[in-house]
């Protein structure tokens, strides 16, 4: 190990365990691990509360096993450039470390802060940490060569054949012995949200995925898709902050295909919960080789299509009031717990985008504001995947139709009825979806709450949507 001092920036990689960043500062000299809070980081916390909560919750949980391990969070607030540069001159660092962004935002402003540090003579590291694989190793391996991939099939082809590292022993890392003095750590109320209980941080992350893998992932083909059941990991959160590695989870995953007294039908299970982990990846590798996919779609082609910036039904759709229950549910499950089932969240996103034509990056804004979730690339990627603007071209789009999807996953209404209080205490059968089939069931027989008519008739927006897409794809 070279003699002196590195300093690692902790970003969105909270923990100690398994960290690629700080096993690469260590490589480079005893670690002096740091924590800033900067202008962009404030705007992105004020703009969501629950984000803030569960960020300061781990920033704490990061500061108590650092002081178990001898060493403290360094705290400091205002521009990364100076001050890395200040703290390098006072502990005498030949270096910085930290993590890769793969949002376009969070790209630039890493090549920035190298080149910043560069210039005042310091060593600048960025690492992989936070997908399993890291996106050189997985285009290394592409069998046509080039930059990553854009499909998903082939990816997942050749994420499945690569090994995963492991960076399990934080042991190795020494921390640097320093006089500096911390600012407090940050508080919610600093960003101006609520102080409230949050589980957060690696002690929480790895209970989850513990409880996950012993439960609910053996049932994951199935369970994944009714939201009443909530057959998911939940570890979203946790992975988009690093309270726990992808490297972990994936190891995890795998150990447990291994258990000789599964049934098959559970190492399936098991197996699509580990497509699922591979679809992050997939999604950051695509930011990190595709900058301008967060804010552009990834086909070109699919720049011009004319989504509408607004809709005379969007405030509803913002506010879980499109008269689709499902959507609806989905919509004020985000907005009350900062998270919404995936297999909700794609039909939610296809009635913005295909039912009110509405551009997928007004939505992703939106769910911005409630997700506690904080992984910009994975939002963009996602959305246009549902837009049929990014990643896995199809014929057509993906047009949910949300009755549908309500009736197929949600067939009792017990997941609608926990989120839309006016549909209670309703009978499934007169809900908007069956209505025309019998003119005598009606909501106000049932509701002590009024619930909003269908904002469209889906079909008729669906087939006119798809004909301005044919058009336009033929044009």
């Amino acid at each position: 190990m070279t003699s002196g001092t590195c300093i690692y920036r902790f970003t969105r990689d909270l923990r100690i365990e398994d960290h690629a960043g700080l096993a690469q500062a260590a490589a480079h000299g005893d670690v002096l691990p740091v924590f800033i809070v900067d202008r962009a980081l404030e705007a992105r916390l004020a703009h969501a509360p629950r984000r803030a909560a569960y960020l300061c919750a781990a920033l704490d949980a990061l500061d108590r096993a650092l002081r178990e391990r001898g060493s403290h969070l360094l705290v400091r607030r205002g521009a990364p450039g100076a001050v890395l540069k200040h703290l390098a001159r006072a502990c005498a660092a030949r270096g910085v470390a930290w993590s890769a962004s793969y949002d376009a935002a969070g790209a630039h402003a890493d090549e920035r802060l190298r080149s910043e540090l560069e210039e005042a003579g310091l060593r600048a590291l960025v690492v992989h940490d936070a997908p399993a694989i890291a996106p050189e190793e997985s285009a290394a391996a592409r069998p046509s060569g080039g930059n990553g991939y854009r499909a998903f099939a082939p990816y997942f082809e050749v994420w499945r054949t690569l090994a995963v590292p492991t960076y399990d022993a934080p042991l190795l890392v020494r921390f640097a012995a320093s006089d500096l003095q911390s600012e407090p750590l940050p508080q919610p109320n600093e960003f101006g949200a609520p102080d409230r209980a949050c589980d957060a941080g690696p002690s929480a992350a790895r209970a989850a995925l513990a409880h996950f893998l012993q439960g609910a992932a053996l049932q994951y083909a199935a369970g994944a898709n009714v939201p009443s059941d909530d057959g998911t990991s939940h570890l979203s959160a946790h992975l988009s902050f690093g309270a726990i590695s992808a490297r972990g989870a994936v190891r995890a995953t795998l150990e447990r295909i291994e258990d000789p007294f599964l049934l098959s039908e559970e190492r399936a299970s098991l197996r699509r919960y580990l497509r699922s982990l591979a679809m992050r990846d997939f999604f950051l590798q695509l930011g990190y080789f595709h900058p301008e996919s967060g804010e552009q779609a990834l086909q070109e082609k699919m720049r011009a299509f004319p989504f509408s910036r607004t809709h005379a039904a969007l405030d509803a759709w913002r506010a879980g009031q499109t008269g689709f229950p499902l959507v609806d549910a989905g919509i004020r499950q985000l907005r009350e717990t900062g998270w919404m089932h995936p297999q909700v969240r794609a039909i939610a996103a296809s009635f913005l985008c295909f039912d009110l034509g509405v551009d997928w990056r007004v939505g992703r804004d939106e769910w911005d504001r409630y997700l506690i979730e904080d992984d910009p690339a994975l939002a963009s990627g996602n959305w246009q995947w549902i837009a049929g603007v990014g990643a896995d071209l199809v014929q057509y789009p993906r047009i949910f139709n949300p009755e549908k999807q309500r009736r197929r996953i949600d067939p009792s209404g017990l997941y609608v009825k926990r989120y839309v209080h006016e549909l209670a205490h309703v009978p499934v059968a007169a809900w908007n979806g069956l209505r025309a089939h019998d003119a005598q069931l009606s909501l106000a027989l049932f509701a002590t709450e009024s619930y909003p008519q269908p904002v469209v008739d889906h079909d008729a927006v669906a087939r006119a949507f798809l004909a301005r897409y044919r058009a336009f794809v033929a044009g």
